[in-house]
């Protein structure tokens, strides 16, 4: 197992497509991450890139019988956190208000729902200094 950390937007596109049908799944068999992919590769091409992401610390599994149900190590939302980080950083600059001005942007209508939350979360951050 490596010792270097890997963050999802580290891994190729195939590899990257495995590990998100295993957060969407949860766990999976090699069978059911097949089934989800567009343009699947060999079974054995998915074992392949399954033990790969066991050797980098992105999966792991655990046998019942003779399967194997795969998961990811780390939480969906701690990957997102650090894939969000590395995006702000390249593509703006560092900047958290620069992103979430471009995302506003994509955003054709937001529900007065989401505007609360924007809200709230912009209070919540001036009211801590932030």
């Amino acid at each position: 197992m490596t010792t270097e950390k890997i963050g999802l937007e580290d891994l190729p596109w195939r590899e990257r497509q495995v590990v998100e049908v295993i957060y969407r799944l949860q766990e999976a068999t090699a069978a059911q991450i097949q089934e989800q992919l567009e343009e699947p590769p060999s079974n054995s091409a998915i074992r392949a890139m399954l033990s790969r992401l066991e050797e980098k610390g992105v999966l792991t599994h655990r046998e019942e019988g003779q399967r194997y149900f795969y998961k990811a190590v780390e939480a969906k939302n701690k990957v997102a956190d650090s894939a969000l980080k590395k995006l702000v950083g390249v593509f703006f600059n560092d900047s958290p208000a620069s992103a979430a001005t471009a995302l506003l942007g994509m955003s054709e209508k937001l529900s007065s729902a989401d505007i609360d939350q924007l809200q709230a979360l912009i209070d919540k951050a001036k009211k801590e200094g932030r």
